[in-house]
């Protein structure tokens, strides 16, 4: 069954009563050398339960990194949805974190490898909220690119919710964001250098590169970045059978309107939902202040956008009724 409802307008949405937030309980999952760490939210009886699968680099459960985000979108995220009888796990990824003991190294990671961990993760939800249900995957920025491989591999899946995802290949993305910064002028030839050999699956000696270029390329991430240049993910959605909902925010610094574009051009039985005022940290910034936007990243008091619960929490729903 896929879906064809445009949710173009957050304000469509009118929100549910509130239940009370049931308390959060660590969950574990297999890994590959040791055990996977989590966070389970218990659903409401016979309710579903939402997989949150985090962005990019050292981003834990809660959705906090430590390169400067302390805004705590997933945990806040699961708490709005507990509001709504829906469950809950968030993650910390192999090798990272309280998942430190999953792998030795956690750069010697591919997208196929989280793929596996989501596996695990279906197996260990499922078993915990006691459901014979299928789990919903809810991929955020990264984590999209992952939930979509993951649709056709894994099995008990309800569908997919992607929350600013790249709906283009890395290598393009991060060209047009190394440009899109007057300041990158001096970099962008080097830059260029590394990623069009990463695109070709080769490595690259940025040993004498600008400090920016070797930071950005650096050699203990570079498997990962040839295996990430190498997803196509708006070939990746126009495989997808299952329910889609893409959701992506007026104010994102980093995922834009093109990308969200490009992933509902590739599956038109998507529903897509844009919300103005949201940015990456998953936070409505009014009138589209740069300033403030940065500084939600680091603040975690700062609800996520109602918008996102309500269309979510529909979305659902929805489907849930569609199939009874």
């Amino acid at each position: 069954m896929r879906f064809s409802i445009l949710l173009a307008a957050a304000g469509l949405v009118t929100a549910a009563p509130l239940m009370a937030v049931p308390e959060p309980v660590p969950l574990t999952a297999e890994g590959p050398r040791g055990d996977l760490a989590g966070t389970l939210i218990a659903p409401a009886e016979g309710r579903p339960v939402v997989l949150i699968l985090p962005g990019s680099g050292p981003t834990d459960r809660d959705g906090n990194n430590p390169m400067g985000v302390t805004a705590a979108p997933y945990r806040l995220l699961a708490e709005a949805l507990a509001g709504r009888g829906i469950g809950t796990v968030r993650i910390d990824k192999r090798g990272m974190f309280a998942s430190k003991a999953a792998v030795t190294d956690a750069n010697a990671v591919t997208v196929s490898d989280y793929v596996a961990d989501t596996g695990s993760w279906v197996d260990a939800a499922r078993a915990a909220s006691g459901t014979t249900d299928c789990i919903w995957l809810l991929g955020h920025s990264e984590g999209g690119l992952v939930a979509l491989a993951a649709a056709k591999r894994i099995e008990h899946l309800c569908g997919l919710i992607l929350v600013a995802t790249p709906g283009r290949p890395l290598g393009t993305i991060l060209r047009e964001q190394l440009s899109a910064n007057p300041a990158n002028a001096p970099i962008l030839d080097e830059a260029e250098t590394a990623i069009t050999a990463l695109e070709a699956g080769e490595r690259v000696d940025v040993g004498k590169f600008h400090p920016a270029v070797q930071g950005l390329f650096a050699p203990a991430v570079q498997g990962f970045l040839i295996d990430l240049m190498a997803q196509d993910p708006a070939a990746m959605a126009n495989m997808v059978e299952l329910p889609m909902l893409i959701v992506q925010g007026g104010t994102d610094l980093q995922v834009g309107a093109e990308d969200a574009k490009a992933l509902v051009a590739a599956a038109p039985g998507a529903e897509y939902l844009a919300i103005p005022a949201m940015n990456h940290v998953l936070k409505d910034i009014a009138g589209g202040d740069v300033a403030a936007n940065r500084a939600s990243y680091a603040d975690p008091s700062l609800a996520v956008s109602p918008a996102l619960v309500d269309g979510i929490a529909a979305f659902i729903t929805d489907f849930r009724k569609a199939i009874r």
